[in-house]
């Protein structure tokens, strides 16, 4: 008996980093998906990342 417990324990610590990378591109499948049906109903969406121009400093350095 403990020596399957003990294997069942071993095996879930063995699996855990690959179900949880599993569950990470469930959750990101899950908001695209999310986007797409708002894009359908009309929303538009923006990216937050943008692409600053260059300034020029008054002061001239």
């Amino acid at each position: 008996m403990r020596r399957k417990q003990f294997r069942n324990i071993v095996a879930l610590i063995l699996l855990w980093p690959l179900l949880s990378g599993c569950w990470m591109a469930a959750a990101a499948g899950a908001g695209a998906y999310g986007g797409y049906k708002m894009k359908e109903k009309g929303y538009t969406m923006q990216s937050p990342i943008t692409k600053e121009e260059k300034r020029t400093e008054k002061n001239g350095k």
